[in-house]
């Protein structure tokens, strides 16, 4: 792990007054998954301010912004799925998540979990501060089908306490710690936020381990880091974290997946990223190698099961489908 974690910002006041909230759009879809984004009123002097870091696969940000709505559509979780839920913890102002058929409005203080591969609604009414973590899904270690029942509600109070001033707290740390002491600290968010969804749940983790699941942090967070290397592997990752082969793959199956299914959905969610993103630039092939699938063949099929199109085509309706947005 580099001992600096992967930091990204965006403000919207350092462009021309016109250009500020198509580049707000840009910069949410970019940062956490394609979402359609509207403001009520007139959007030309939109102010949007986006900062935080990349913590192995999970992602930690402040977002402080003016009223918007943002969508995320059942075509868009379609096109884009992602596997991760959200939490997002509401420090000024007031929001309201839709998703699943409940409605929670958050106040300072309240947080929520959201999933982003089913459709939702985020709505601000007033000018707003909000951190929000995401992660893949798999790594909190509860139940998918019990967990969505969570899903869109308000928490606070209880152990659901702790969290608040826990995650200001990271906030506020993360410009002074390095990347392994970074991964650590999301290890810790994950483990409390887990104790808190248990006890809403009535249930134990899949893994009762806390111990397990620090570590499940550090594994993926190396491998985020080493994507690119075609030829990585699990007796690699299980070297270089000190594990068997044996515990690195009983690891994976306690957080419902494998060793490479882990890593062949986080290099196809990269690759749909760089294809969203850069239009007709990079060839389909340096993308792909650019994350470890050096074949193209190979990379197209994988990526056109996972995904219903070919790379190719997907960069193309995701243009279409930018286009369409910016003409809204």
């Amino acid at each position: 792990m580099p001992d600096t974690l992967p930091q990204k910002s965006a403000r919207t006041q350092d462009l021309p007054s016109g250009e500020r909230f198509d580049y707000w759009k840009h910069v949410l879809s970019d940062t956490f998954v394609p979402l359609e984004v509207s403001v009520p009123g007139d959007r030309q002097d939109f102010r949007g301010r986006l900062s935080g870091c990349e913590l192995g696969s999970m992602r930690f940000f402040e977002v402080v912004a003016e009223p918007h709505t943002a969508l995320r559509t059942s075509r868009l979780v379609r096109s884009a799925p992602a596997g991760c839920y959200k939490v997002g913890l509401q420090l000024r102002g007031t929001s309201v998540l839709i998703q699943d058929g409940r409605e929670a409005t958050l106040s300072p203080g309240d947080f929520t979990l959201y999933d982003t591969d089913r459709p939702y609604t985020l709505a601000f009414s007033d000018p707003h501060r909000m951190l929000v973590l995401v992660f893949p899904r798999d790594l909190l270690g509860l139940p998918h089908p019990r967990l969505a029942g969570l899903t869109a509600t308000r928490l606070r109070g209880g152990t659901a306490a702790l969290v608040g001033p826990f995650l200001r707290q990271m906030a506020d740390l993360l410009d002074e710690v390095g990347g392994q002491a970074g991964v650590r600290l999301a290890g810790t968010v994950l483990d409390l936020l887990s104790t808190v969804l248990a006890e809403r749940l009535d249930c134990f983790p899949q893994d009762p381990d806390t111990g397990h699941r620090a570590l499940m942090v550090q594994i993926t967070a190396f491998i985020e880091a080493h994507l690119g290397e075609a030829d990585l592997a699990p007796a690699q990752i299980a070297a270089a974290h000190h594990v068997s082969l044996r515990q690195l793959h009983k690891l994976f199956q306690a957080s419902g997946t494998t060793v490479a299914g882990w890593i062949r959905q986080r290099r196809l969610e990269h690759c749909a990223q760089d294809l969203r993103r850069g239009g007709p630039g990079a060839a389909v092939s340096v993308i792909g190698a650019r994350w470890g699938y050096p074949d193209p063949a190979h990379f197209s099929r994988l990526f056109k099961t996972a995904y219903g199109v070919s790379p190719r085509d997907y960069r193309y309706l995701s243009a279409q489908a930018s286009c369409a947005g910016v003409q809204d």
